[in-house]
């Protein structure tokens, strides 16, 4: 797990980019814990995700890339806002932004993850 999620708390996933991290962390449990024996079709049989998910108790990759991202935004509002680190993670842009879309910022991630945990009225 540290070295998958080094450097995590910075990261603006997309969705997409989650579900490789779901995958990953799958497909790595599924190595470690093995094929099932199966006693009906007396034969081997991959672990299905609810399965993995009840032998691995601790809580999965996206999650603990949020409690992290959480975790490391705190540091970052307690520096304040005179920090050279809140300035690069939280500042604005002085030049013109590209045509298109606009990419999921830092800030607007963690805004989201707030939401999700209900602890609306935070700034």
């Amino acid at each position: 797990m540290p070295v998958v999620l080094y450097g995590c708390e910075t990261w603006s996933l997309t969705l997409k980019e989650k579900r490789r991290l779901r995958l990953f962390e799958n497909r790595v449990l599924r190595k470690i814990f093995w094929p099932k024996w199966d006693e009906v079709t007396r034969d081997w049989r991959k672990l299905h995700n609810e399965e993995l998910n009840d032998i691995y108790s601790s809580q999965n990759i996206v999650r603990m890339r949020k409690s992290r991202i959480m975790r490391w935004a705190g540091h970052v509002v307690r520096m304040g806002e005179k920090g050279d680190v809140y300035r690069v993670l939280v500042g604005k842009p002085e030049r013109k932004r590209p045509l298109g879309r606009p990419r999921h910022r830092w800030e607007y991630n963690i805004k989201m993850h707030i939401q999700e945990v209900r602890c609306g009225g935070m700034d």
